[in-house]
């Protein structure tokens, strides 16, 4: 009796302490007690001794470090190629569509996030997504002090319904997990994706009303003439000169005639910036073109295709090697924020897996399923799939625990093809998770606490989920 007590001891203690590492961790970086970094590695660390298993502490970090290098890698090198991308002036045309649109009314800015944040996630990359809906939108927000946090939810929970596309990655691991067909998957689910993308939206809405109505609606030239008139008092408190406000003095005096003229002023990006080369305009998008084929079509690992894009890029666009070091000076900093918290965040990985936290955590959700449930096996696995591609990396959920519901869903008489469908809706929350290495080029490029993100979006990205899964169950494809 006492064996097997201490048989079924350990998987109980390592579920417990499993969930206990994730909410310390949730806890602290949310209160802004600890930073993302050092939370995730001082405290999967503690734990590891806590379980027991300290003297391993190190393989763990190094089986984490080696799992996710090659996303590090596609990370920093496509931070490095789209980064470049956006100095030459590649995605100007898009920026300046949705800030025509946008003008400086609030309510338009955050609806812009989020059809900027989709259409560009339409080439399934959420860390390309990110860098560029942060650069064409930031300074927007930042001019008009509207709130950055908004900005970053809308993106993430655009980007995670839209990360449910077959390339994406979530259903093609579906796909593989349970030998099932992707297009069998995805496309009969298109109207509850449309409905969870169409709740973004409606909600961006909403948030920019609040926006709104907290900040006023201003047009383009009276923000212009606001700030030129505070950038006068501070030029005349500071030379002593009695420089007159902007708009009221005469010639070479900041009249309104040296504005930028409506639909150029809020640009995000610089249109004068050295760095543009309108030249090689259509070389640049025939590489990205090339490029992101070449990544859906899986020619080559990602890593390398960025790897070998961004040194084209910077040989063709900056062929001296002075102007190659001020771009990778430039983006170096967003390159190591990033890569860091990649690498931080396989202490972490590393730890859930290596000491079996994970696994008993999963076995125990599926355990304790009613067995009155097993008829509803698709429902059980959407609303399973919302915390546990939050808690875990996609891998760990489709390879790990899909299969198991999958089985007992077809105990119970429920297609596997119908629970692969539900396991796609949690990914709205999925991209916040604190596994996910794109979440940390939103927040970093966006210059936005992690904590005060997972704070704002965990609600309305969950909310959202459910929504698909409402929508996947009313229209009878779940």
């Amino acid at each position: 009796m006492g064996v097997q007590g201490r048989t079924l001891g350990v998987p109980l203690m390592l579920t417990i302490l499993g969930f206990g590492m994730i909410a310390t961790f949730l806890v602290l970086i949310m209160l802004k007690k600890m930073s993302p970094i050092a939370a995730l590695v001082l405290i999967p660390a503690l734990f590891c001794v806590f379980v027991g298993k300290g003297a391993k502490l190190g393989d763990y970090v190094i089986d984490g470090v080696t799992s996710l290098a090659p996303t590090a890698a596609m990370l920093m090198f496509a931070i490095v190629y789209f980064g470049v991308m956006i100095d030459v002036g590649l995605f100007d045309p898009v920026v300046k569509g949705i800030l025509r649109f946008c003008r400086a009314d609030p309510l338009r800015i955050v609806v812009g996030t989020a059809l900027l944040a989709a259409i560009v996630s339409l080439d399934g990359d959420g860390s390309t997504t990110f860098m560029i809906t942060v650069s064409a939108m930031y300074p927007l927000y930042k001019r008009l002090k509207m709130s950055l946090v908004v900005m970053t939810g809308v993106a993430a929970m655009a980007n995670g319904v839209m990360n449910t596309l077959p390339w994406g990655g979530p259903t093609a691991r579906a796909a593989t997990a349970l030998k099932l067909d992707a297009s069998d998957i995805f496309v009969p689910m298109i109207p509850a994706l449309a409905a969870g993308l169409l709740f973004v939206i409606a909600l961006a809405y909403v948030l920019g009303r609040r926006e709104r109505k907290r900040l006023g609606v201003l047009t383009l030239d009276e923000v212009l003439v606001e700030e030129r008139e505070a950038e006068t008092v501070l030029v005349g408190a500071g030379s002593g000169t009695g420089r007159s406000p902007a708009g009221t003095g005469g010639p070479g005096s900041g009249t309104d005639a040296e504005l930028p003229e409506e639909g150029e002023a809020f640009q995000g990006l610089d249109p004068h910036r050295e760095t543009l080369r309108p030249r090689l305009y259509w070389f640049n998008a025939a590489l990205t073109v090339v490029l992101l084929t070449a990544m859906i079509m899986e020619w080559l690992p990602i890593p390398v295709l960025f790897l070998l894009g961004a040194a084209l890029a910077l040989t063709v666009n900056f062929p001296q090697m002075p102007a190659q070091r001020a771009r990778l000076a430039a983006h170096a900093e967003n390159v190591l924020n990033v890569s860091g918290m990649v690498f931080a965040a396989a202490v972490f990985t590393g730890v859930l897996q290596g000491t079996g936290m994970v696994d008993h955590m999963a076995e125990w959700l599926v355990g304790n399923i009613p067995d009155g449930m097993g008829p509803h096996m698709a429902l059980v696995t959407g609303v399973l799939s919302i915390p546990l591609t939050y808690f875990m990396s996609n891998d760990g959920f489709y390879f790990g625990i899909l299969p198991v519901l999958a089985e007992a869903g077809q105990a119970h008489g429920v297609s596997t093809v119908e629970i692969a469908r539900a396991s796609i809706v949690g990914q709205p929350l999925h991209m916040s998770s604190p596994l996910v290495p794109a979440v940390y080029v939103l927040v970093g490029m966006a210059r936005v606490e992690f904590g005060d993100h997972t704070r704002f979006v965990v609600k309305w990205a969950a909310l959202t989920s459910l929504v698909v899964l409402g929508a996947g169950i009313l229209f009878g494809i779940i």
